[in-house]
């Protein structure tokens, strides 16, 4: 890991040596790995694309290609550019891994956990790719084996925060627990750190001391771990809330829908951490449903097709868009009846999911507020949620999101948007299940009431907690943190 400050470096004597020699590859190179470092990936792209031109063999300059895909959440173009690094060069343990994480977004983790073993197998010893392995066992399920994985990582490159703090998320801390000792260790250590891995050592130590009710120590370091974060990552609070007063301006009642037929897609939204990995499990226990994930697919199609959205949509445009995803869906499981699209964001966009998929089903699941703001609050997410690390912001940010989804409630059909409380959920979870796959024009099957049985894939945060038969220790836990919540509270009162 490398500070800011020494990407912007680069940034700097690369543009130097691009006014002396600007057909130099590895110039721009450099520039577009610095670019990305600093999350400018538009920028970044562009750069990396006048290398490739200049260099089109170049097997570094496609490895930084493929991260930067990873980074745009464009997992099919990364696994291109990983694949065309190691045609060229097959040891390159890094484009392996790369590989294997592309891989793992595609939902294909027999072959992510292939990609990974034959990363170990190029450099028993190196701690990225035994790492690397572990991720992919514990999206699998396979908790002992990821455990083990992350422990010899950790012991490998003992002063790398973000191996620990993998670790410490395969089981709770207890007593005396022997992985809590590192990491106050490097706490000792922490001025030696990138900023980058001081977060991953506040957000462990928070892990581990929330997990022994030490909740002004968890508290502390969460707090730290944020601040250190939010500088990090772009956010236009104005920008965010002016979108979603356009989408409602966009889309009233009595939107025309396009004549697309399909049954196929389950949309589940929300916000982040309100239930509805818990609700997809279920629903993908089912026979006849097939459990995509979290796929940004229609999110990009709205980019390629409507470039001006939320602008006027024509019926047309909507109705390719329609057609173009639920062929991708599609794709998946030519066979599955139903196929569900966990990503909460799609909640922005349901006046054109239904204009586009008028027969789609939309589930919407809610939590309350607290108990979500803080679950996002303590997470240390991948991507895409950068309103989750200042108190004020997140509960901003939450009231927005109701408030549009007040909207969506008054002008999309009651027949294709169902409302589920988490709660509600937890304290009468057959009934609700019932509800649910009721809803979605299915025959009942007792199996989804066994959803921690359920072998599939699960590549969210809460991967461990759809293992357990359900539980309900987290409903209230936001009142352990109380005393420090209220940049929060104001926000959402």
């Amino acid at each position: 890991t490398i500070l800011v400050s020494d990407w912007s470096s680069d940034v700097c004597s690369s543009d130097l040596a691009l006014e002396h020699k600007p057909n130099f590859a590895e110039a721009w190179s450099t520039l577009g790995a610095a670019r990305a470092a600093l999350d400018e990936t538009d920028k970044a792209l562009a750069c990396l694309n006048r290398a490739i031109a200049l260099s089109p063999d170049d097997p570094e300059i496609l490895k930084i290609l493929g991260q930067v895909a990873l980074q745009r959440e464009a997992p099919d173009a990364a696994l291109e550019f990983f694949d065309k690094a190691l045609a060229r060069q097959p040891r390159a343990i890094t484009a392996q891994l790369g590989r294997a994480e592309a891989l793992a977004a595609l939902g294909r983790q027999a072959e992510a956990l292939s990609a990974s073993e034959d990363a170990v197998r190029l450099d028993p010893r190196y701690a990225n790719a035994i790492a690397m392995r572990g991720s992919v066992l514990k999206q699998l399920g396979r908790m002992a084996e990821a455990e083990s994985a992350f422990t010899q990582a950790a012991q490998l490159a003992p002063d790398v925060p973000a191996f620990h703090r993998a670790l410490g998320e395969t089981r709770r801390y207890g007593k005396d627990d022997p992985r809590l000792a590192p990491l106050e260790g490097l706490l000792a250590r922490e001025d030696r750190l990138p900023t980058a891995q001081k977060v991953e050592l506040h957000f462990a130590l928070f892990k581990a001391y929330d997990d022994l009710a030490r909740h002004q120590d968890a508290f502390a370091h969460l707090a730290r771990g944020n601040a250190l974060y939010r500088p990090t990552i772009p956010y236009d609070e104005a920008a965010v809330f002016a979108f979603f007063e356009r989408l409602k301006d966009q889309f009233p009642a009595g939107r025309l829908a396009t004549a697309n037929a399909t049954e196929r897609p389950v949309f589940i939204v929300g916000m982040p951490r309100s239930g509805t990995s818990l609700v997809e499990q279920m629903l993908a226990s089912h026979p006849q449903v097939f459990g995509a994930g979290e796929r940004v697919w229609f999110g990009d199609l709205v980019g390629e097709i409507l470039p001006d959205y939320p602008k006027a949509v024509s019926l047309d445009s909507a109705q390719v868009l329609g057609l173009r995803y639920s062929e991708r869906l599609r794709a998946l499981a030519p066979g599955a009846a139903r196929i569900t699209d966990k990503l909460p964001a799609n909640f922005r966009h349901l006046g054109l999911i239904h204009q586009a998929l008028p027969n789609a089903r939309i589930l919407h699941i809610q939590r309350d507020a607290r108990d979500t703001c803080f679950s996002c609050y303590s997470k240390l997410f991948r991507s895409g949620l950068n309103f989750a690390y200042k108190l004020g912001e997140l509960g901003r940010y939450y009231k927005a999101y109701e408030g549009l989804m007040t909207h969506w409630r008054a002008v999309l059909p009651a027949d294709r948007l169902l409302e589920i409380r988490y709660e509600t959920l937890v304290a009468d979870f057959e009934h609700e299940t019932r509800r649910i796959v009721e809803f979605c024009g299915l025959d009942w099957n007792a199996a989804c009431l066994r959803f921690y049985e359920n072998k599939r894939a699960v590549r969210t945060l809460s991967e461990f907690q759809v293992r357990r038969p359900l539980f309900s220790d987290s409903i209230g836990r936001w009142r352990s943190y109380q005393p420090w919540l209220w940049p929060l509270l104001d926000a959402l009162s």
